[in-house]
């Protein structure tokens, strides 16, 4: 039948999962690299691909040797592309974590190939639209959530120890607010000579977030506030 022409390892079945691999994660990279992330459209298809021959390779072994386990390449494969995400992902001198949604989209292209790889195209491509809409559309629906969201986190650089005992002091004392930690960072600050910080810490009741940066801000010896996404 038609669709058998598809499934098992054959020039037919070859040759539409590779197509399939280069579309598909091809789709996603294009997304990421438009939005200026390090891992593109080449990085994205070749993971997709890599997934996709282990895969093939796997079940090609099973069917000339009839012995073996179909998932063990896919298995390491899962593996492999976590510790190459890892390599997306930085901390700035900031202290912000960038990549990990870069590096979920390399593992995900990777779970694409395998799924190709093992003849599930009608997976891997609904996978591939809800991967897509996720880097696409949801980014807005949450940044219209976190932008109402009275939780905030504030990196902050100032001149002295002093200068954060002051703030620890305004915000528990004066301020009031709810649920407030901080903590001094352990890696150099941007400007030279200060101290960095991170604020964590709920709004009070009708404050909004642009306010309680420029409070910070406007504070004496206070050199940096940025909320951190």
């Amino acid at each position: 039948m038609y669709t058998d022409v598809f499934h098992g390892i054959n020039i037919a079945s070859v040759c539409l999962t590779l197509f399939l691999c280069v579309l598909l994660a091809g789709i996603i990279g294009l997304q990421r690299g438009a939005t200026g992330h390090p891992a593109g459209f080449r990085t994205h298809i070749l993971v997709c691909v890599g997934a996709a021959t282990a895969m093939m390779t796997n079940i090609y072994l099973l069917q000339t040797l009839g012995t073996g386990d179909p998932a063990r390449l896919g298995a390491q494969v899962v593996t492999g592309v976590g510790f190459l995400g890892v390599g997306t992902i930085l901390i700035t001198g900031r202290h912000k974590i960038q990549g990990l949604t870069t590096a979920a989209g390399l593992w995900a292209s990777a779970c694409l190939g395998l799924a190709l790889g093992a003849g599930f195209y009608s997976g891997a491509i609904a996978a591939t639209v809800v991967i897509y809409l996720s880097l696409r559309v949801l980014p807005y629906i949450e940044k219209y959530f976190y932008a109402r969201s009275r939780e905030m986190d504030v990196y902050v650089e100032a001149t002295s120890i002093d200068t954060y005992q002051r703030i620890k002091h305004h915000l528990n004392d004066e301020l009031k607010a709810p649920k407030l930690s901080t903590h001094i960072g352990q890696s150099a600050p941007m400007v030279a000579g200060a101290i960095s910080f991170q604020i964590s810490a709920t709004l009070p009741k009708g404050m909004t977030k642009q306010e309680f940066l420029d409070m910070l801000e406007n504070m004496d010896d206070v050199i940096l506030a940025e909320e951190q996404q």
